[in-house]
């Protein structure tokens, strides 16, 4: 069988998201079956690391698809231009979009559906593309595939797709995301905090993430407890970062608040693993990694109520309102002040990772994929 891949996400030096999610499954994929034929479709220039065996062969169809306008020429006239010279028998797309000229089936991944629940935190071209098109793409695609089954029912329930239609194929933490010796945790804190502890954000600087309600959440809780813990934010700046910036420079506490900007994965890990808890506020997430890499290093973690964080973390996490930063303190105080509490949080935390795993994942997206052929 030929199984067609979109790969436009796996970019060198910047593999976020969709990229991760392509590498960790389609590497595991292309291993697991030697027997097909893998066509990866690249828009630009690609890296030899993400060529992951014999059987995949790669095809740069650009140009590179930037913006609204070269999504559609892509996907419409480029990739199915491909699909025909290689005469695929599948087409896989794990960034939400498929191709609506072309009679190959296709297997589509679609993460969430953030841009209908706020749809201010995405650019308006983006936006209009996003709904004008993806109840198009769900009715072409032949399988889907999402992370959570709170994605899933919020797929149904806005576009009335087919449940039998849709597979859970959830996602997974890092696998380098473990704890950290005593003496290395100890040196983290050294060099971002001056040794003190530290609450960790990690992930974007973007309104989704709900900063601004996790500042007014520290302030409660710097004001309350009189104590010298700190909040450290790692992430890079992304879309609309300005007013939060400007707010942090103000911000009565910003002598405690680290920001790290965008860190390579080896010291992302150093810096989760060495918090003191996770505060992980967003407003929406079809899955939440962050959550889980948390606790696979063994730190407990405090997230949103109303979004797939409670189905993936289950009773391993507390759970304040995203839109309430009083909620958000009074889980952060609570965290602080009981001990037990938190080692608590971290067995259980140890308990839900384990659940995930990235071959897990690799084997419910080969189901989706079967069942677009079938």
């Amino acid at each position: 069988m030929i199984i067609a891949v979109n790969t436009r996400f796996l970019l060198p030096g910047y593999l976020e998201g969709y990229g991760y999610f392509i590498r960790e499954t389609f590497r595991r994929i292309t291993e697991h079956h030697p027997e097909h034929l893998f066509i990866f479709i690249f828009d630009r220039p690609y890296s030899g690391q993400f060529v992951f065996g014999e059987n995949v062969k790669s095809v740069i169809a650009g140009p590179p698809a930037r913006h609204p306008l070269l999504w559609k020429w892509w996907y419409d006239v480029k990739v199915p231009a491909v699909l025909k010279k290689y005469k695929a028998d599948v087409f896989v797309s794990c960034d939400g979009f498929c191709s609506l000229h072309t009679k190959v089936p296709q297997c589509l991944v679609v993460h969430d559906l953030a841009f209908l629940h706020h749809p201010s935190f995405i650019k308006k071209s983006h936006l209009r593309f996003y709904k004008k098109y993806t109840p198009h793409f769900l009715n072409k695609a032949k399988s889907i595939a999402t992370v959570s089954g709170f994605s899933k029912a919020d797929i149904v329930g806005q576009y009335k797709i087919d449940a039998e239609k849709i597979g859970v194929v959830f996602s997974a933490g890092k696998i380098t995301f473990t704890p950290l010796p005593a003496e290395e945790r100890k040196q983290v804190k050294e060099k971002y905090t001056q040794g003190k502890e530290y609450f960790v954000y990690t992930g974007s600087i973007h309104p989704r993430k709900n900063l601004m309600n996790l500042l007014k959440a520290f302030s409660i809780f710097k004001k309350k407890q009189q104590t010298n813990i700190k909040l450290v934010l790692a992430g890079r700046l992304a879309w609309k970062y300005e007013s939060f910036v400007a707010s942090l420079k103000i911000y009565k506490y910003r002598e405690d608040v680290v920001m790290t900007g965008y860190l390579p994965e080896e010291e992302l890990v150093k810096v989760t693993a060495s918090a003191y808890a996770m505060v992980y506020p967003s407003l929406f997430e079809g899955f939440g990694v962050p959550v889980l890499e948390a606790m696979q290093c063994n730190v407990p973690v405090i997230t949103s109520i109303g979004s797939s964080m409670e189905e993936i973390a289950g009773e391993a996490a507390l759970y304040a309102d995203p839109g309430d930063h009083t909620t958000i303190a009074d889980k952060m105080i609570l965290l602080y002040k009981d001990e037990n509490l938190r080692k608590e949080l971290i067995a259980k935390g140890q308990a839900v990772a384990a659940n995930y795993s990235w071959d897990k994942t690799a084997a419910l997206l080969w189901d989706c994929i079967m069942k677009a052929v079938k």
